[in-house]
Order: C-alpha cells, then structure tokens, then sequence
C-alpha cells in the first residue's frame, strides 16, 4: 500500500505568502521559506507554491523565492503560477523547484507538457486542472477559473497523463475556499480514469474531508491551505487522523535528514 500524502499550498506575490478571500483583500502571511521550513517541521510531505501574481516580472522574483526555500527544505517543492513555457520551467528548476506545475499554458498548448516530461522527465511535471462542475460532469477552466473551455475534465486528465504529466492536481472550483470538503466525485472519477497519482484541492477544512478523499476519493494526496494557514488545524493533527484511519503516511522528512 503506497503512503498518501498531505500536501500545503502556499500562495506567493511579490516574495510574500499571501491570503485573502477569492484573491481579494490579500494580507500579508509572512516569508514563503520561513513557512514552507515551519510546514515541515509539522511533518508536511510536499509545498506548493502558487504564483499568484504570474507576471513576469513577478517570476523573477519567484526564481529567489524558490532558491531561498530550496535550501531550507528537504521535502519536494512543486512550483505553479505562470508557467507557460520550457524557459520557465527550467527557471523553476534550476533554482531547486522539484516539479513545475502547468495549468492555462497546457490546455493552450498540450504539447508543453510532453516537452517539459522529455527534457526533465515526467516526475517533475504537474498537470494543474481547474474544474467545475456542469451537467452531469466537470467542465476545465483557465485563467484562475475565469475561463470556460470545451474540455471534459476527466478526459483532459487522461490526455495529460498520456502526454506526459506524472501527476494531476485536481482543483474543484465549486469547493475552492468553502472547507466544506473536497469533491469526492469529481476527484474519484479523475482517480480511476489515471494511472498517475491525483492531488485533490479545493474544499479541505479539517482532518475528516482529509480521511475522506484520499478514501473515498482515491486520492494520493491532499493539498491543504488556509484551514492550516488560520490554525483551524494542522498537519499534525491530519496526519494522525489519517494513522486511526488505517492511511499509510510518510515519515517526516525532517526525522530523516538528521
């Protein structure tokens, strides 16, 4: 039985973590290195960091960012955010990124993925997928979830993983920032349509919507943000939950590395 993983999202502008309500009144959180470092002490098993500004001048101050982080962590750090091309993959990565993950720049131009999974192998490419859900499936949306497609949200999972993507992370918009749980159906359907492993995002609140989806759901992962940013919980607490469900967990990073 594999282990499954919890893994926190931190939202970055301008070199800062930020957090604020469908990216309207941000606050300034603190340092990404300095929380990402914290994150792991808990016993996270990955970060995220989302450029949520992805201007170009804004990646280069995520380059730093990521360098700065890069040498405090021992867990894998995935970069997403205005990613659209090779050029910016090989930034993220040169500067100690893990994995680039790749959204809007795919869904436009599919073969993005193939190439970043030939140059840096598939282990480093995150296929991000933003869904909502409408008629009897879910429909993929760009731009921060601003722009509709004609894309199946299944089908353009399996497309991505057939291109290359070594893992999918799976956003439900309709749960996003509403910690009433992540879309079991949605991510379930995503889970058993791939052979690579789904991260579920969108909707966690607490230790039970963790158990839940990576159950239920078939989830490999569970990306967490503003529930553990606001203490409403921690990855202390999720990890243990996860151990009285049975869930095999990873050993912390940080016990390791001593």
């Amino acid at each position: 039985m594999l282990s499954r993983r919890v893994i926190v999202c931190l939202d970055v502008a301008a070199g800062k973590v930020m957090k604020g309500v469908q990216f309207e009144s941000l606050r300034t959180m603190g340092d990404p290195a300095e929380l990402a470092s914290r994150y792991e002490m808990e016993g996270a098993d990955e970060i995220v960091f989302l450029n949520i500004a992805a201007s170009s001048d804004d990646l280069t101050q995520m380059t730093e960012t990521v360098r700065r982080a890069a040498d405090r962590l021992f867990i894998p750090l995935t970069v997403g955010g205005g990613i659209s091309s090779i050029e910016d993959a090989e930034r993220m990565l040169r500067a100690g990124a893990d994995k680039v993950s790749i959204n809007s720049a795919a869904v436009a131009r599919p073969s993005l993925l193939t190439e970043a999974a030939l140059r840096y192998g598939s282990q480093c490419v995150v296929a991000s997928i933003d869904a909502r859900a409408e008629d009897s499936g879910w429909r993929v949306y760009t731009g921060g979830g601003r722009s509709r497609t004609q894309l199946d949200a299944v089908e353009w999972a399996i497309q991505c993983a057939k291109l290359g993507a070594g893992e999918i992370l799976l956003t439900s918009i309709d749960r996003d920032g509403t910690r009433s749980g992540f879309d079991i159906e949605l991510t379930r359907a995503v889970a058993k349509a791939v052979s690579v492993p789904v991260i579920a995002s969108g909707g966690g609140g607490g230790s039970d919507d963790v158990v839940q989806v990576l159950t239920k759901g078939c989830a490999d992962a569970a990306l967490m943000a503003g529930a553990l940013h606001d203490g409403s919980c921690t990855v202390t607490e999720l990890k243990g939950a996860m151990q009285r469900s049975g869930i095999r967990i990873r050993e912390a990073a940080c016990a390791t590395a001593i």
